[in-house]
């Protein structure tokens, strides 16, 4: 809404000549608050030069002749008169805190008075005192002359006095109080420091006297701004550094005087057009507030915001307080607020989003209109028209449209699309946004309101009240008026409803009238009434205000009413806009009373669109349940849908389906919104009249109200009792009553739930006699019971439940999970069935606790041989990546034993296939390569690791040799070759094989060595090759096959270099035993070559000598003649029979050989078909040789007897001690 109030003219002083301005209201009004003339003792009026209010505004003090007059700033009563100059008092001024103020005058003295009136020190100048002026943050007083000027404070005795070059006519301080600024005669001004130090000069061309000057005392402003008024009659500002800010504005008279109001927002000037004026703080006039007789030598503001208190002195001797009031020019359409501010800016506030955006105009704005996109400011000499830069709702950047420079005075303002409208008394005067005249309507009442309704550009309706009570409707298109009623009162306010048909009416007499435009019937009527506004999305509600409350009012209820200052000046939706004091508040209204008394008189869809206004959740729930129980579904769903009540909307659905089944009794319907509603008695007695008493019982055991239920158990057989027993069991559950619930479930049959309410209690004596008192045939009651005593750890009694139910796959299941194993292999024996379920998890379970030989050997058992086989190469792998190469020697032997024993099953077996048998013994000979490679590796590895180790030099040098000839090829994952050639490397240096050495180091170099032990690799590099190039005799390894001694290192691996003979080492110090390996002679049997093997061998012929026995005596004779045929077996060990072969020729040993050897000669690895058994020969029966029984590896006897002691096994195998 766009509207405008008429202006009030101020009132006339009474019993003086001067008079305050009466210009037009919208600009500003000033009131005569009380006038004081000041004679002296003959009769004649005084001057007065200067007049100063005390900082807290009571008091005002007067220079008047050589006294100084105190007054009452609120009634002009004099206080006091102060005496103590000799001559006319020419300045005044009040320290910042009220405590202090000082007069100077003609007699060239200067006095400090205090707060109480009295004079507290004097001091004095060569020349008359021009003016003065106190620090705005202490008590430093300057004090000017016509030839110097004063700087005096407290804390200082003496005045620092300085010269100036010219008479000084004006003085002040910087809001800081750091710098003061001085206007001279000569028109030029000086700034200087507080210390008294000139900074700034300024010498203005016209060099006219600076009669006044003084600082903008704006908080707001970046920098400090001079208003300098010298008689050239211009306003001139500078910055602190000199600089001046614009052009100088031209005053056309002599400025004698200058004074800003507290926000530095306005200021008010006299001189000697014998006018006090208000300016901006850009040096615009904007009015005048007091014409006099004579000059305006002095004026001042009262301090402090919001006094608007203006006191000015004149030269014949007249003292005139004036009392300001601005007055608010604004203009409203929607939700777009524009103000007058400053009264040169234009504001425009977007009242939805907060936003806004200022226009300087930089002219008095007289009036402001908006409508839609455009803007109309009203300024002293034209009028300018702005429009939106786009169409957007949010936009605020406004663009010049059309300048009408001319001068136009107008009591009301409205802009349309394309034209001006100006109420001018009773005249309407229409132009164009260029200022042509297109049309001029003449009413015949003063115009009092006028408003634009809206309509189709270039067509637009104005709705416009009268003086005399008529209120027409004006189109701009149109040049007659329609008269839409008349009444007896002027009219003050007016608005029309969203649809054209209703029209409210503020009369002067402060009365509400509406009327109904199509019958012209007086609606209703409301006292205490100011302004009006109907709300534009409901076409019965309006708001109205006065005497500080807000009125809103829907159709012809009783208004609704709240405290709220200002006046209404828009209705829309929920929200109002009313305006108070200078700024517009947009208020958000609920419209729960409105609401109310709609669903009162049950009107639900009036008072739904109230509620789409703008209500409280709590509201919408009130709409929603009366408009539910008045069966307005459609009303009631939209509510409900607002609120997001899903219950309730489940139900409205429940309602219209059986609607359309055909269901029609409205009192079922509304028994049932009853029930959701919480009203269950109410609900009860309506399910009983329309004959559905169970729906009331399944109402009553829900609530748990048992008592009233059975009350409608009527004609109700067992099933309904145990329906309600049950219901009243689950609440004796949810109520944590679980012994009754208990009870009531097992009386009613529930024995599942009943079961389950043991179990959490762990009643497992109840839940006992359960699986005892049923029958079998209720299955699932005892596999329940059973899965409970299970649960609770009492596996015996659920083995009881399982053998009641025969179900042995569940009671497998029992003594699997209980670990119970013997139970279930004894069950497994008795069902075949079961055994693979049994011995899987067995296997699992004993893998877990690191039982890796049973888990085999129950996977084995389950007939999971290849899972068997995985699993040992799953923890070999693992064992691998950890760098626990012991234990994956270990796993690797355990695979070795596995494809043994598989071999061996298959070699029994007379339909064994012999690819499988050969498979196996090729996984045979490879996982013992593994195992005896990562055994050995396993000490390496420690050994180059850590610090210390257990083993001799002779064997770590021992160990190297044997990995280093076993891993000629490719490397096993996980073994390191520089760890194998650096162990190497430094224990031959240490024993003296220094070729070896040096070969090491040489092929360390090709590898990637260790950042930490790249300095021993240098090192041990560089060192031996000061050692001579060859190995200790006694470190060579001797073959006791052929007696060939063979170098250190062997291309062909560990094995002689002339018969090819495999070395066998004692798998401990890895020394070269010295036994040699034979093969049996085809034909002879492991059992026959056992056979002789522990026969007694043949007594040996010494060739002639022949051996004699006589009673105690034993002889040998010599004879010449030896019987034929009786000599040695020959030995097939020291047959030559592999020389000249680049192949190996084992031993080939006959049964004349077998017999011939003693047993402690023989050595057996007995592994059996289908590896098959090795033989050896000891050369020297003297070293004792022990073989591992389980591993078939070969020892020194004191060491391998020192191992098993120390770890309690095998050192290869791990065979316990004990069965060994």
């Amino acid at each position: 809404a766009t509207g405008a109030a008429a202006c009030v003219g101020a009132p006339s002083a009474a019993g003086v000549s001067q008079k305050p301005c009466s210009a037009s209201a919208a600009e500003m009004r000033s009131v005569l608050v009380w006038v004081e003339r000041v004679y002296d003792r003959d009769k004649n009026s005084q001057c007065i030069y200067d007049l100063a209010f005390r900082p807290d505004g009571e008091q005002l003090l007067v220079t008047a002749g050589t006294r100084v007059l105190v007054y009452s700033a609120h009634d002009g009563s004099l206080i006091q008169t102060l005496k103590g100059h000799k001559d006319t008092v020419h300045c005044l001024s009040y320290a910042r805190d009220g405590q202090r103020f000082a007069s100077g005058s003609a007699d060239k003295t200067v006095i400090i008075w205090t707060r109480e009136l009295d004079g507290i020190l004097k001091y004095s100048h060569n020349d008359s005192i021009q003016c003065i002026a106190y620090s705005p943050v202490c008590h430093q007083l300057l004090s000017c002359t016509a030839s110097d000027i004063g700087l005096w404070s407290p804390e200082v005795k003496s005045v620092a006095k300085h010269k100036v070059p010219a008479r000084v006519c004006s003085c002040s301080w910087t809001n800081d109080g750091q710098f003061f600024a001085i206007g001279m005669y000569s028109g030029v001004i000086t700034i200087w420091t507080k210390n008294g130090e000139e900074k700034v000069k300024i010498e203005r061309p016209s060099g006219s006297p600076v009669w006044s000057l003084t600082w903008n005392p704006s908080r707001e402003d970046k920098y400090d701004v001079l208003t300098v008024c010298d008689w050239g009659q211009k306003i001139s500002y500078y910055h602190l550094n000199g600089k001046q800010i614009g052009k100088d504005r031209s005053l056309g008279y002599d400025p004698c005087c200058a004074s800003y109001f507290t926000t530095g927002e306005f200021a008010v000037i006299g001189g000697s057009n014998k006018k006090a004026s208000l300016y901006s703080k850009e040096g615009v006039s904007l009015c005048t507030i007091g014409e006099h007789e004579s000059w305006v030598w002095s004026c001042s503001v009262r301090p402090g915001a919001g006094h608007n208190l203006v006191a000015v002195g004149c030269q014949d001797g007249s003292i005139t307080c004036y009392q300001l009031h601005f007055h608010t020019v604004h203009g409203l359409y929607k939700d777009r607020y524009a103000y007058r501010e400053r009264m040169t800016d234009v504001v425009v506030q977007h009242l939805i989003s907060n936003s806004s955006v200022r226009i300087k105009c930089r002219e008095l704005v007289k009036k402001i209109a908006v409508y839609k996109n455009r803007l109309a400011v009203h300024l002293p000499e034209r009028i300018i028209v702005y429009e939106l830069i786009s169409e957007d709702q949010n936009n605020m950047q406004y663009k010049i449209k059309e300048k009408i420079s001319q001068a136009m005075e107008c009591s009301l303002l409205v802009v349309c699309s394309h034209h001006l409208v100006l109420c001018q008394e009773r005249r309407l005067l229409c132009l164009g946004l260029s200022g042509e005249k297109e049309r001029e309507w003449q009413v015949e009442s003063q115009i009092r309101y006028i408003k634009v309704m809206g309509g189709p550009p270039r067509r637009e309706a104005l709705l416009v009240g009268l003086r005399n009570g008529q209120v027409m409707k004006v189109f701009i298109d149109n040049p007659f008026p329609v008269t839409l009623l008349r009444q007896q009162t002027s009219v003050r306010c007016l608005d029309l409803s969203a649809s054209r048909t209703k029209l409210a009416v503020v009369d002067e007499n402060n009365t509400l009238l509406a009327y109904d435009l199509t019958s012209g019937e007086l609606l209703f009527q409301e006292p205490n009434a100011t302004s009006v506004a109907w709300n534009t999305q409901c076409e019965e509600m309006l708001c109205f205000s006065g005497d500080g409350v807000l009125n809103i009012k829907a159709s012809n209820f009783p208004a609704h009413q709240q405290r709220q200052p200002g006046y209404v000046v828009g209705f829309n939706g929920s929200k109002i806009y009313c305006l108070h004091s200078f700024t517009i508040t947009a208020i958000d209204v609920p419209q729960s009373a409105p609401m109310i008394q709609y669903l009162e008189r049950k009107l639900y869809r009036e008072a739904y669109k109230i509620a789409c206004l703008g209500v409280t959740e709590g509201d919408w729930k009130i709409l929603a349940m009366e408009a539910l129980e008045g069966m307005d579904l459609d009303i009631a769903k939209k509510a409900f849908i607002r609120v997001r009540d899903l219950r309730f909307l489940e139900l409205i659905h429940s309602i219209e389906e059986r609607r359309q089944r055909g269901e029609s009794n409205s009192q079922a319907f509304l028994a049932d919104i009853y029930t959701y509603q919480g009203k269950f008695k109410e609900a009860a007695m309506l399910y009983k009249k329309v004959g559905q008493e169970e729906k009331a019982v399944e109402m009553f055991t829900d609530l748990r109200q048992f008592d009233l239920a059975k009350e409608f158990l009527v004609r109700s057989g067992q099933q309904s009792t145990r329906h309600l027993i049950t219901k009243q069991a689950d609440w004796a559950r949810t109520s944590n009553d679980p012994q009754a619930a208990c009870d009531m479930y097992t009386a009613a049959g529930e024995y599942l739930k009943a079961v389950d309410i043991m179990a959490e209690n762990r009643w497992v004596d109840r839940i006992l006699s359960v699986a005892h008192e049923i029958d079998k045939s209720q299955t699932d009651v005892l596999t329940k019971c059973a899965q409970h005593l299970k649960r609770l750890g009492q596996a015996a009694y659920a083995a009881e439940v399982y053998e009641k139910l025969e179900d042995s796959r569940s009671l497998v299941g029992l003594y699997i999970e209980t670990q119970q194993w013997q139970l279930a292999f004894g069950l497994a024996e008795k069902h075949s069935e079961f055994k693979n379920d049994v011995y899987m998890p067995y296997a699992t379970w004993l893998v877990e606790n690191d039982r890796f030989d049973e888990a085999q050997e129950a996977l084995k058992t389950a007939g999971q041989q290849s899972e068997a086989l995985h699993l040992l190469e799953q923890l070999a792998e693992n064992a691998i990546a950890e760098s626990r190469y012991d234990d994956a020697g270990y796993y690797y032997w355990l695979l070795t034993k596995s494809c043994w024993d598989a071999g061996k099953k298959e070699s029994q077996d007379p339909e064994g296939s012999s690819l499988v048998i050969e498979e196996q013994r090729e996984g045979f000979h490879c996982y013992l390569h593994l195992a005896e490679v990562y055994h050995v590796y396993h000490i390496i590895h420690r050994f180059v690791e850590q610090p210390f180790t257990s083993h001799l030099p002779e064997a770590l040098h021992n160990m190297a040799r044997f990995l280093t000839h076993e891993t000629v090829g490719d490397c096993p994952r996980g073994i390191s070759k520089f760890a194998i050639l650096f162990t190497l490397a430094k224990q031959s240096r240490q024993l003296g094989a220094y070729k070896l050495a040096r070969h090491a180091f040489d092929k360390i170099q090709s590898l990637k060595v260790p950042l930490h032990l790249q300095e021993a690799v240098d090192l041990g590099s560089i060192t031996i090759r000061s050692k001579p190039f060859q190995d200790k005799e006694d470190l060579l390894p001797l073959c006791y096959r052929c007696s060939t001694t063979n170098p250190l290192i062997n291309s062909a691996g560990n094995q002689c270099i002339c018969c090819r003979q495999p070395f066998e080492f004692s798998f401990v110090s890895f020394e070269v035993l010295p036994i040699v390996e034979f093969v049996l002679e085809e034909g002879i049997s492991d059992e026959e070559a056992m056979k002789l093997i522990r026969s007694e061998p043949p007594k040996k012929t010494r060739g002639p000598w022949k051996e004699m026995q006589q009673g105690n005596t034993q002889t040998l004779v010599l004879d010449d003649h030896p019987a034929e045929g009786g000599g040695e077996v020959e030995d097939p060990f020291n047959a030559n029979n592999f020389e000249g072969s680049g192949e190996f020729i084992p031993v080939m040993v006959g049964r004349a050989m077998l017999e011939s050897l003693h047993r402690s000669e023989v050595i057996v690895k007995k592994w059996g078909p289908p590896i098959g058994n090795q033989y050896y020969r000891s050369f020297m029966p003297d070293v004792s040789i022990t073989l591992c029984s389980n591993c078939n590896k070969l020892f020194h006897a004191d060491d391998y007897e020192l191992k098993v002691l120390s770890k309690g096994c095998c050192p290869f195998c791990r065979k316990p001690a004990d069965s060994l």
